[in-house]
């Protein structure tokens, strides 16, 4: 089975893009993030058209996750148990996180808040929420069902993740604390399963609009796939698509894509 990640930034703005590359690389699950779309705005019509039932968790705002499955899709959980609100400890939770049982496997689609700066309150918020996520996956990665918490993550694991490491002193994505919480998530029993390439030395999955640093590979790996060891065991392949991040209109991220002996 094949099963993929992808940050469309924008669902309604990218979905021709969108339904072509359904098409063409036929994934049996998607994750996406940063839908920006409302529930009743999804476009549920055109990907069932394709064979794909959705399960989509968003307000229209920036955020938004979705689970796309032409496996089913059983035991739907919206939002992540225990998550922080922000800005206020009142304030309704983000749609930041959905998950489901496909076919053989179970995953959640994960959308982490990207901490601005880390003297912002929105950093020690995405601790916060790596520091739920961490304890709201844990029953999954230890159990044995096959399962992946995957999508954009927002932080480089290591500084070969990011095309210049002295580019990002003092920023968000790289700091101690945002990758102590990955090395959390894999304490919980999770692997990051890192993909090819496909092009030059480095499977980047970001690269932002300015400058043209897509065509300078100026990227970072921020869009990952952790599982647990019955998903790890069963990987045949992976790889980042820098095919769908080229042509008019793309979105900032490309997808992984994730070949299952399953």
């Amino acid at each position: 089975m094949r099963l993929a990640t992808w940050n469309v930034n924008s669902i309604i703005a990218r979905l021709p893009r969108l339904l072509e590359w359904l098409e063409q690389v036929q994934p049996d699950v998607l994750c996406l993030q940063e839908t920006k779309c409302s529930d009743d705005s999804f476009p549920s019509a055109d990907l069932r058209h394709r064979g794909y039932a959705a399960a989509a968790h968003g307000d229209g705002r920036w955020n938004g996750v979705a689970i796309l499955s032409r496996l089913g899709l059983d035991d739907v959980v919206e939002g992540l148990p225990g998550a922080p609100s922000f800005p206020e400890p009142d304030s309704p939770a983000e749609a930041r996180a959905v998950t489901a049982t496909c076919g053989p496997i179970r995953v959640s689609s994960v959308y982490v808040p990207n901490g601005r700066e880390p003297a912002d309150p929105h950093y020690s918020y995405k601790l916060r929420w790596l520091s739920a996520l961490c304890d709201a996956v844990a029953g999954a990665a230890a159990g044995p069902t096959p399962f992946a918490v995957l999508g954009d993550f927002n932080v480089a694991p290591a500084d070969d993740d990011v095309w210049d490491p002295s580019a990002f002193v003092g920023s968000t994505h790289v700091t101690e604390p945002e990758r102590a919480a990955l090395a959390a998530l894999r304490d919980r029993g999770l692997h990051d399963v890192v993909p090819r390439p496909m092009k030059y030395d480095r499977p980047f999955t970001y690269w932002d609009y300015r400058a043209g640093m897509f065509h300078k590979n100026m990227g970072m790996r921020i869009d990952l796939v952790y599982g647990n060891g019955g998903l790890v065991a069963a990987v045949e392949d992976a790889y980042v698509d820098r095919e769908a991040r080229k042509g008019k209109g793309p979105s900032d991220h490309a997808p992984v894509v994730i070949d299952l002996k399953l």
